[in-house]
């Protein structure tokens, strides 16, 4: 006759089965909002970035919209046309002060800085100091 090999038997239990699948259920939970609670970092640090920048872009528009309000106000006009474009309301006079005949306009000197000699010496050891 032939022999029959036994396998052992294992026992089958089926709350330790449960306990195992639940646990490992439980495990890909804890990675899922372990990944979740990190992407939520990652997304808040951006956030305070864009933030900031929205700030100052907002300062900004404030500071442009301020430029325009005023280049289109009269007072702004007004200083344009008298200080660049030499006009004068109706009933003023523009005078425009001239230099009297024969006279010579003074000459504007810049002076040229001469440079300081140096000692070779002083060439030498500002090298090898490496200053």
């Amino acid at each position: 006759m032939e022999k029959k090999k036994k396998f052992p038997k294992i026992p089958f239990d089926v709350k330790k089965i449960g306990l195992f699948v639940a646990a490992v259920i439980l495990f890909f939970l804890v990675m899922d909002l372990n990944n979740r609670l990190n992407e939520l970092s990652r997304l808040s640090a951006q956030e305070d970035k864009a933030a900031t920048v929205i700030s100052g872009l907002q300062r900004t528009l404030i500071s442009l919209e301020t430029q325009v309000a005023y280049a289109t106000s009269e007072g702004a006009v007004e200083k344009w046309a008298y200080e660049e474009g030499h006009m004068a309301r109706p009933g003023e006079k523009l005078v425009i002060p001239l230099s009297p005949p024969g006279a010579t306009s003074v000459p504007l000197f810049n002076p040229i800085p001469t440079p300081i000699p140096v000692a070779n010496w002083q060439v030498w050891f500002a090298l090898l100091a490496g200053k």
